[in-house]
């Protein structure tokens, strides 16, 4: 089955700097029941690198028990070195993830022959769907749709989430690679380019601002997959201020923070993040209270 939709690239949320389990659980319920069509942990959103192997473990432990099989739990197990990403992506196999997000190695930025080896190593380790995922801006490296091209053809590759910021990247990645693999999923990673990517042709969005308005978010991608642009527009303007607020800092600081002005489980980023500058607490509170998600 093709994956499509709404996916929520989740925060990990902290009580006092310690993972809260029941804020946790409380996420992937709400998730689920807002109707979204999967949840990633352990993402940027996620601050995966700053949780130890436990609490890795721990979270992808808790998210299968909590979702039941209602909805696949995606898991993001890549990492710069290629060992290291098979033993974590077999370790979500193992606690019972269903697909596996994993990202272009980054900070030793190999050439685009090393991309692909490292993604054919994986992919040939490990039997589960894997979707990889593009962010040059936070690896240094950017995966070339010729290159994407020869990753869609390796065994257990099912998708990517494109977070270039590259329109034009982007429709070359649907008209190129999605022809020849209808089944291959293309994702945004950027909330706010969510509605042309679906124009083009994309299945969905792995979405931040989802932690908070999930089921206006899969609105918008319900709307687009079945064709109904009009509306998908309607929901992409009457999101858009929150698009641009989620992303005041580096993400997920303003997502969380968003998040705790509304009363809902998120707590405090961990080092390196830290809080907001309060001009930038203060403007996103205000798109917040003009959205009607929280009171003045």
């Amino acid at each position: 089955m093709k994956l499509q939709g709404t996916v929520t690239a989740l925060v990990t949320p902290f009580r006092d700097q310690e993972l809260d389990e029941v804020g946790l659980a409380y996420h992937i319920n709400h998730q689920i029941e807002q109707g979204v069509h999967g949840v990633l942990l352990l993402g940027t959103t996620g601050e995966a690198p700053t949780l130890s192997t436990d609490e890795q473990s721990r979270v992808i432990s808790i998210a299968v028990k909590e979702a039941k099989r209602r909805v696949p739990i995606w898991v993001g197990t890549g990492s710069y070195c290629t060992k290291q990403t098979i033993e974590k992506t077999k370790r979500a196999k193992d606690l019972g993830a269903d697909v596996a997000l994993v990202i272009a190695p980054y900070y030793n930025k190999p050439t685009q022959e090393g991309i692909y080896r490292h993604f054919e190593a994986v992919a040939t380790a490990v039997e589960m769907p894997i979707v990889a995922y593009n962010v040059p801006g936070r690896c240094g490296v950017n995966i070339e749709t010729s290159t994407l091209l020869r990753i869609a053809a390796l065994p257990n590759i099912v998708g990517v989430k494109e977070t270039a910021g590259n329109i034009p990247q982007a429709g070359d990645i649907l008209h190129s690679v999605v022809t020849q693999y209808p089944n291959f999923s293309v994702f945004s990673g950027d909330d706010i380019l969510t509605l042309p990517m679906m124009a083009m042709g994309a299945s969905g969005i792995i979405s931040v601002v989802s932690n908070l308005v999930p089921a206006w978010v899969v609105a918008q991608t319900n709307a687009a997959l079945e064709g109904r642009f009009g509306a998908a527009q309607e929901m992409h303007y009457r999101l858009l201020p929150l698009y641009k607020a989620a992303f005041l800092e580096t993400n997920p600081i303003p997502i969380k923070t968003a998040m705790s002005l509304c009363g809902m489980p998120a707590g405090d980023c961990r080092l390196p993040l830290c809080s907001m500058k309060q001009e930038n607490i203060n403007a996103l509170r205000q798109v917040l209270v003009e959205m009607q998600l929280m009171r003045s």
